[in-house]
């Protein structure tokens, strides 16, 4: 039970990683009017990436937990783990663009929109990815150093000195 806990507690804090800095991008990307609804428009557009990266990085830990397996994040490699980040923005844009455009008809443009849109998804994804796995090295580093100096504190015994020595 514990187990599953700590796996959705990880994905949930993957989301919300992920949709505070895509919030930051969708708040610089969203076109702005002029006039009194600028800073609504904002909002809405930060919200509605924010939304997407959650999405996106919930996603993402699911199935960096079904490819990866086991793996610790000091052996897992940073290009693949953007790749993975890559494919999981591109999916959730793509599908958010069809989703959002589905009343209109697929013509030249709609495709090359899509695809913009995609590969901002996969920019963004792969971007997330990488920070996400800097962070998680980080704090992994960290905590070594934490349980490091621990150990250093209780030394060795006499036995395990002598052990040392002649082995």
């Amino acid at each position: 039970m514990k187990k599953w806990l700590k796996r959705i507690r990880g994905a949930v804090g993957m989301g919300l990683t992920w949709g505070a800095a895509w919030f930051g991008v969708g708040a610089i990307l969203q076109p702005v009017t002029a006039g009194a609804i600028v800073m609504v428009e904002l909002f809405l557009g930060g919200l509605g990436f924010a939304m997407m990266g959650f999405i996106g990085g919930a996603a993402f830990s699911v199935v960096l937990g079904i490819a990866e397996g086991r793996r610790r994040f000091d052996e897992m490699s940073l290009p693949r783990f953007a790749g993975w980040g890559a494919v999981g923005g591109f999916l959730i844009m793509v599908l958010v663009w069809v989703v959002i455009t589905s009343g209109l008809r697929v013509t030249l443009p709609f495709v090359l929109v899509a695809g913009v849109v995609g590969a901002l998804g996969a920019l963004m994804g792969a971007g997330s990815a990488a920070g996400s796995l800097a962070l998680a090295r980080k704090a992994d580093d960290r905590e070594l150093l934490e349980h490091g100096a621990d150990v250093a504190d209780i030394g060795l015994t006499e036995e395990e000195k002598r052990e040392l020595l002649t082995g």
